[in-house]
């Protein structure tokens, strides 16, 4: 049984095994990262939100991701241009705010627009925060901080202050996010794979068999449940 007194603020979530659930069913991979899009992210989101989860993470494409077949990253990039497009007015009916994290500068224009206008549209969502990871590693995230950084203060500032953890949080892309209360990871791998490196050091840890598409409400419950029964000490 939950205790709503103790819902994880921020849920992060790898959503592996896409590709696995495909091949069981004997379905091509995109039908596999198809099924997972339509069926499954709308439902985990909604649900969370209903729980009373206020931010949850979620990664669907790393950096990595790029060495893929070409068709099937293809395929993933029109899957997020549909999935923009039929789910903006679903977010903004239930209050679901969008924020994306991850270098969307390497994606074509469009989606770039697309992604910019959907985040737009949905700033005003107060329910629940859906953070939407693409083109994210956790490595390229703390490089291109500190890039930010170099180029934002001058050379007689950076020699005079030493950066601190404070400062350095709001160079990254989670910047006013805050870090995840509880990381799942789907389709049994035991790793975290370079996802939210800095932000997760006092995240509990959850690791399932499940596949992501075959991940259900229920799954998140026990998910949750088991959050619910560790001591957080944070180095106490």
């Amino acid at each position: 049984m939950i205790k709503r007194s103790r819902i994880p603020k921020h849920v992060a979530v790898i959503m592996d095994g896409n590709r696995r659930w495909a091949k069981k069913h004997r379905l091509s991979i995109l039908k596999g990262h198809d099924f997972a899009a339509k069926n499954v992210l709308e439902n985990i989101v909604e649900h969370a939100a209903l729980l009373g989860v206020k931010y949850i993470t979620l990664w669907a494409f790393s950096t990595e991701n790029w060495q893929r077949d070409k068709k099937e990253v293809e395929g993933l990039l029109n899957i997020f241009r549909r999935g923009l497009i039929e789910r903006i007015d679903s977010f903004i009916e239930k209050g679901v705010r969008l924020l994306v994290i991850g270098n969307i500068s390497k994606f074509p224009a469009d989606l770039q627009k697309g992604i910019k206008t959907a985040v737009e549209k949905t700033s005003g969502g107060k329910n629940i925060t859906a953070v939407l990871a693409i083109n994210y590693g956790g490595r390229d995230e703390i490089v291109r901080a500190i890039n930010k950084w170099q180029t934002t203060v001058n050379s007689k500032q950076r020699t005079k202050n030493n950066l601190t953890i404070e400062q350095f949080n709001n160079f990254l892309d989670t910047k006013g996010i805050p870090d995840p209360d509880l990381l799942i990871r789907t389709g049994g791998e035991k790793r975290l794979s370079g996802f939210l490196p800095w932000q997760s050091i006092y995240s509990e840890l959850y690791f399932t068999d499940t596949l992501w598409p075959d991940f259900s409400p229920q799954d998140l419950d026990r998910a949750i449940e088991e959050f619910e029964k560790r001591e957080r000490r944070f180095g106490k």
